[in-house]
């Protein structure tokens, strides 16, 4: 996944330049989930790889599948078929996202907890680690109960690691070291 990302950047920022510049980022990010959603499937992307279909042949069976009406979108998943990257679009797609909420300076958090949190106890985390770190936070949550208890809290490359697993561990390592 790193050399996805890497070979993502320059393209999720070169589309979110011409999106400021058009003033159409929240319609293209509609526009990049579909296309990444629609790559992830077992078909479509078995579709992608097969290398007797031309890159016109891929680009016009995404467009049609998505139905995408933007011109300057079309063209994009056009090179990116030609460039043969259309399997990065999931990774273009996440980075457009992050490079979105970086303009409305937030970043985006992933919540795992062991159990389920209520709107009042997300709410609560979220304020929380908001003033930890100083940033507005849009969260996202799972459940992971390898954790028993407590959570673990992803803020772009930041792990916070509040689980009864993480204490466990630590407490392991120190005893065997």
């Amino acid at each position: 996944m790193a050399e996805f990302a890497t070979i993502a950047r320059p393209y999720a920022k070169a589309l979110f330049g011409l999106a400021q510049e058009k003033n159409q980022i929240e319609s293209w990010l509609g526009g990049l989930e579909q296309l990444a959603s629609v790559v992830q499937q077992e078909k479509i992307a078995a579709f992608i790889e097969q290398p007797e279909k031309d890159a016109s042949e891929k680009a016009d069976m995404l467009v049609g599948l998505v139905d995408l009406s933007d011109s300057n979108l079309k063209n994009f998943v056009s090179v990116l078929a030609e460039q043969k990257r259309l399997q990065i679009l999931p990774e273009v797609y996440a980075q457009f996202q992050d490079l979105t909420l970086a303009l409305n300076h937030t970043k985006r958090a992933v919540i795992y907890s062991a159990y389920a949190l209520n709107d009042e106890q997300l709410n609560e985390l979220t304020a929380e680690l908001q003033k930890r770190f100083g940033t507005n936070l849009e969260t996202v949550t799972e459940v992971d109960p390898d954790l028993i208890g407590g959570v673990k809290v992803e803020i772009g490359d930041q792990v916070l690691d509040l689980s009864l697993q993480g204490k466990l561990n630590a407490l392991f390592t120190a005893m065997t070291n």
